[in-house]
């Protein structure tokens, strides 16, 4: 063989050896999912819900990375900052989009510009609740017993949907609490149960178990109709709150300017997924209701959370 037939023969095998790995099918590798809070926190659970189903659909392991802090805008920040090629995603709810960014003392990211939203999952209502011995015996009760100096309630951290619950509770009920941030609802979770804290307000997701087990008081859900999880919880419209109405939406984000065949398989993958009874149920269990949508609509539905929640955060004065 001459070298310059040679020549060709080695560089075709070189473009054959190579062409396979320059146009991969995503994903080849595994897929890291970044939740924004600490782990055993309503997020936290319903990631690793998704995590197993969702790696068995794309043939890769999803690999949930708890990032909590800041209202949610580390973890956050980490996926927009990251490259957007599908193997950085987000637990997406309503801090770290709707609420946290805005309550920092610089907005770190435009949460509808720089996110790719690929699916919504479902939406939950917020529980107010409290510890059965040193928290108020009902939601109108919470103005004599704030009443006492220092009181305080605690969230999943600031800027999440909890801590303005609360601070939108203490306007309309003329109180004074000090709010108290954790990294997420399971810490928050123990030191309500250990007396530490008198209330907590979290999304309902992790918190029905220790209700029905008397380990903590259910003082209301922030939706109009009552929970079918707990059916003896008042709401705060039957306790003449309207305006605590709240829902936490849980789904999936990654960073802006994903490929379009990426977002496409990922949101086929996630709607199969909320579609299986198995899940269905899941979510029930944990207060969840499932909601299916497709990417552009899901982007337009943040977008409408973010200008919603804007007059809350701000009549809530909340200070970084």
């Amino acid at each position: 063989m001459s070298l310059h037939r040679h020549f060709l023969a080695a560089t075709a095998a070189a473009v054959l050896l190579i062409a396979p790995t320059a146009h991969a099918a995503w994903p080849d590798k595994p897929v890291r999912l970044v939740v924004t809070f600490a782990a055993g926190g309503a997020s936290d659970i319903v990631a690793r819900v998704i995590a197993e189903p969702l790696a068995k659909a794309l043939g890769q392991p999803i690999v949930v990375d708890n990032k909590p802090g800041a209202g949610g805008t580390i973890g956050g920040l980490d996926v927009v900052r990251s490259a957007p090629d599908g193997y950085t995603l987000m637990l997406s709810n309503s801090t770290p989009t709707s609420i946290g960014p805005f309550t920092v003392p610089k907005v770190p990211y435009d949460p509808v510009k720089q996110f790719t939203h690929v699916a919504m999952l479902g939406v939950a209502p917020v529980l107010i609740m409290a510890n059965p011995k040193t928290g108020p015996a009902t939601l109108k009760d919470l103005p004599k017993a704030a009443a006492a100096p220092g009181y305080n309630f605690g969230s999943g951290g600031p800027g999440s949907i909890g801590h303005i619950v609360g601070e939108m509770a203490k306007s309309a009920m003329k109180i004074e609490m000090t709010h108290i941030p954790y990294k997420g609802g399971a810490p928050m979770t123990t030191d309500l149960i250990s007396g530490q804290i008198p209330v907590g307000i979290d999304v309902i997701t992790a918190f029905v178990p220790m209700v029905k087990d008397g380990k903590i008081k259910a003082l209301a859900v922030t939706t109009r109709t009552r929970s079918p999880l707990l059916p003896e919880v008042p709401t705060v419209v039957e306790l003449g709150l309207p305006q605590l109405v709240a829902e936490n939406y849980f789904g999936v984000s990654g960073p802006a300017g994903m490929p379009a065949e990426v977002t496409d398989k990922l949101s086929k993958a996630l709607a199969a997924i909320v579609a299986d009874p198995a899940i269905v149920k899941r979510f029930e269990e944990l207060g969840i209701t499932t909601v299916k949508m497709a990417p552009g609509e899901f982007g337009t539905f943040v977008a409408k959370q973010v200008s919603d929640w804007a007059p809350a955060i701000k009549a809530a004065d909340i200070k970084p």
